[in-house]
């Protein structure tokens, strides 16, 4: 089980969400201060340009640079990565896997960048078991069917629950329809406990922001934790 601490972006500062909700929005300061702390521990986190996600193209490149030139983070990386440009853009910046969500339904782009460039990462955004498309407001396809089709092209997922993230709320009750991919949970993570149940239900790793942000978890004890689940 790895753990990869998440940092949001948004006007270049470290922000958390409440359901994806950009009216729902608490800040929580410089990220690279914040970067710096998780470099103590971590050497790989996890990062959102929020105004990408909702622009639709990276608009805080600049900061995730300085990040990874200032505290040698490698970083996983999404929000407004659509374009060819916008994910050769990332890894130029020294990006370790870029992440994308809908955009890996469009098979002619997914076979281009996936020939390209390597760790590409796809976001399944579940609400409700299907794929959550624009902004997370509507539904498309349901989340196994996704899986399906993109797995010919991928090996790496994160799975986003839309509903319980930045909640606090605990996992989702998910049974594992993957197969040997490296699949990454994200979503209301908020105890050690849940790093136990993400690891008996079978994923490789999770996604922490707001309980480690809110003081209910430190990256220390999640860190222990995962440590004592990959010795079994």
């Amino acid at each position: 089980m790895e753990v990869y601490p998440a940092i949001d972006l948004m006007d270049g500062k470290a922000v958390r969400l409440y359901k994806g909700r950009k009216d729902r929005v608490r800040v929580y300061g410089d990220p690279l201060r914040i970067a710096q702390r998780f470099a103590e521990f971590v050497d790989k986190i996890h990062v959102v340009d929020l105004d990408g996600a909702f622009e639709g193209f990276p608009k805080n490149l600049d900061v995730v640079e300085r990040i990874i030139q200032e505290t040698g983070l490698r970083i996983q990386l999404g929000g407004g990565l659509r374009s060819y440009e916008a994910i050769a853009k990332a890894y130029e910046i020294g990006v370790e896997n870029a992440i994308i969500g809908t955009k890996a339904f469009d098979i002619g782009f997914l076979e281009r960048i996936t020939q390209d460039f390597e760790g590409i990462t796809v976001s399944l955004d579940s609400r409700g078991g299907r794929i959550a498309v624009k902004g997370w407001v509507e539904s498309g396809l349901e989340v196994k069917e996704a899986y399906g089709i993109l797995k010919k092209y991928v090996d790496r997922f994160i799975y986003t629950s839309v509903e319980r993230d930045g909640t606090l709320t605990g996992i989702e009750e998910i049974e594992r329809f993957w197969e040997n991919e490296e699949f990454i949970y994200a979503g209301g993570v908020s105890s050690a406990d849940d790093l136990r149940k993400l690891q008996e239900i079978g994923f490789s790793g999770v996604i922490v922001g707001k309980a480690l942000y809110e003081g209910l978890v430190s990256l220390e004890e999640l860190l222990e934790v995962a440590r004592c689940l990959r010795r079994g």
